[in-house]
């Protein structure tokens, strides 16, 4: 007769395991010409707004796309159109950011950017410090590095 095996119970993985340290941040006073340049250089879909070391706002590349005249660097270019790159960021970013902790479990940083309809979660200290952010993709990356049980 087999006699049950006691299995020690495993922590869930958890964002600090998963979460990019390698953050671009802005100030809330930065210019959105200074935010487009760094979603360019940079090829990230987040930007995320500092006061100090405190994380206050997400910028997206989508608000930045809301922000800007869809007229600069055409023809059709007017002064007006350039006066949008000169707005700062606290005027288009979202503020009281959701964040997630560094041991926050990873299903559950999935289920509240879910939850809220948000694809990218700041990481931070109970203080509020930065310490990386979390994107859908790192959710997707892990996985599918998973190994798979067939039950």
């Amino acid at each position: 007769m087999d006699t049950p095996h006691s299995v020690a119970p495993t922590n869930p993985p958890t964002v600090a395991k998963i979460m990019s340290r390698r953050v671009i941040t802005v100030t809330m006073d930065d210019s959105l010409g200074t935010i487009r340049d760094l979603f360019r250089d940079h090829r990230f879909h987040h930007l995320l707004v500092l006061e100090q070391r405190t994380l206050v706002g997400v910028i997206s590349d989508r608000d930045l796309l809301k922000a800007l005249s869809p007229n600069i660097g055409t023809w059709s270019e007017t002064e007006r159109d350039r006066a949008t790159l000169h707005k700062q960021a606290h005027q288009i970013m979202s503020r009281n950011p959701v964040a997630a902790h560094a041991d926050t479990s990873i299903e559950a940083a999935a289920q509240l950017m879910i939850a809220k309809n948000i694809s990218c979660l700041p990481v931070t200290t109970n203080a509020g410090i930065l310490e990386g952010i979390l994107s859908w993709k790192d959710i997707l990356k892990a996985l599918l590095a998973a190994p798979h049980t067939n039950g």
